[in-house]
């Protein structure tokens, strides 16, 4: 008999741990999928050791979550025992790998954002999230650089490479903005000295990612309407699949330990 789905008690502190547990997790699943596919063996461990790196980022942020919400909910339910609609990551970090010049346009989307982002948590008033932010911002540094000299080598390569590229940042710019955006929810914790407001980093944000797609030799996109849903609990119809596989060891044999 499959596991059930658990309830959480989403507490404002609890909702936005989640969220960040999310974006570690799923991202993380998506970049495990290129293991023993990338195009060079190299780049397979580059990119398994960064997988690994938002997997632990995603332990410490559900065992958070765990325990400000107070009930029998640890890591592993929170991970594996929620239903698609209960997700709340950034509809960004779900979208299929493509090729590997979509899987490096969306890795450093979102890493110069996490970059910034975990620098400015680690002044947050919740001591554990400040903690967690500490060692995130160091694996997020080397994700950014990485995938920033991926970018260039793309952009300013062959004219095949420059086409996935550019191509790769059309099809994601609309899944960005929704980095920044801030609910009634995390406001009171922005105000709080517990959250970061992101609206804040968005100019450096901006700044970073221009300065690299320029130097790549490519182009940003004019369009700036914005994908969002992810933080509200709805996503793409990839989201779904994805948990299809994640989840099944766990909604199959229940409580399995090795």
């Amino acid at each position: 008999m499959a596991a059930p789905s658990i309830t959480v008690s989403e507490t404002p502190l609890v909702l936005y741990t989640l969220r960040r547990a999310d974006d570690a997790l799923i991202l993380g699943h998506r970049l495990s999928e290129w293991c023993g596919h990338a195009p060079m063996l190299e780049e397979d461990m580059a990119l398994a050791n960064m997988a690994l790196d938002l997997l632990g980022q995603a332990r410490e942020l559900y065992s958070h979550a765990a325990k400000v919400e107070g009930r029998d909910n640890d890591e592993d339910k929170l991970a594996y025992l929620r239903d698609v609609r209960q997700y709340r990551n950034l509809l960004l970090v779900e979208q299929p790998n493509g090729d590997f010049a979509r899987t490096m346009v969306r890795q450093f989307f979102y890493a110069a954002f996490a970059d910034l982002y975990w620098r400015a948590m680690m002044k947050s008033k919740d001591a554990t999230l400040a903690a967690i932010a500490a060692k995130s911002e160091k694996e997020s540094a080397y994700h950014l650089r990485h995938s920033c000299e991926w970018l260039v080598r793309l952009g300013d390569g062959t004219e095949e490479s420059h086409g996935r590229a550019q191509e790769a940042i059309e099809h994601l710019w609309a899944y960005t903005g929704e980095m920044f955006e801030v609910d009634d929810t995390e406001r009171g914790l922005i105000d709080a000295g517990i959250a970061v407001d992101p609206a804040g980093l968005k100019a450096q944000w901006l700044k970073i990612v221009g300065g690299v797609i320029a130097e790549a030799t490519l182009e940003l996109p004019s369009n700036d309407w914005m994908q969002q849903g992810g933080r509200i609990g709805r996503h793409s119809e990839h989201l779904g699949h994805l948990l299809s596989e994640l989840q099944s060891l766990q909604r199959s044999f229940p409580g399995a330990t090795w």
